[in-house]
């Protein structure tokens, strides 16, 4: 399980609101905002499903080992980011095609 600090750090790398993580994730934004301020810690559910949410948005968490602290870090390096960015916004508006 993540913890609100490492939630944060998270939504930070992938460049996400809390509003924007909160809706992907089914939960409510003042429930992401006290537990990345560590003012109330939500049920295991909403943690995995906050989790869940910024893996499909490019974090990929780091467990803890040994004297090494668990940490997030982007699943995808920045060039690799910036093709992904480049075909996602290639071609026009979609329109019906006449092939039958």
């Amino acid at each position: 399980m993540i913890t609100g600090s490492i939630c944060k750090a998270a939504r930070a790398l992938v460049e996400v609101s809390r509003g924007k993580l909160a809706a992907n994730a089914g939960v409510d934004k003042r429930a992401v905002e006290f537990f990345e301020r560590g003012i109330h810690i939500p049920d295991d559910a909403a943690i995995a499903a906050l989790q869940s949410a910024l893996e499909e948005l490019g974090a990929l968490f780091i467990p803890e080992e040994a004297s090494q602290g668990a940490g997030v870090r982007l699943k995808f390096n920045r060039s690799l980011t910036r093709r992904i960015d480049a075909l996602e916004n290639e071609g026009g508006p979609t329109a019906k095609d006449d092939v039958p």
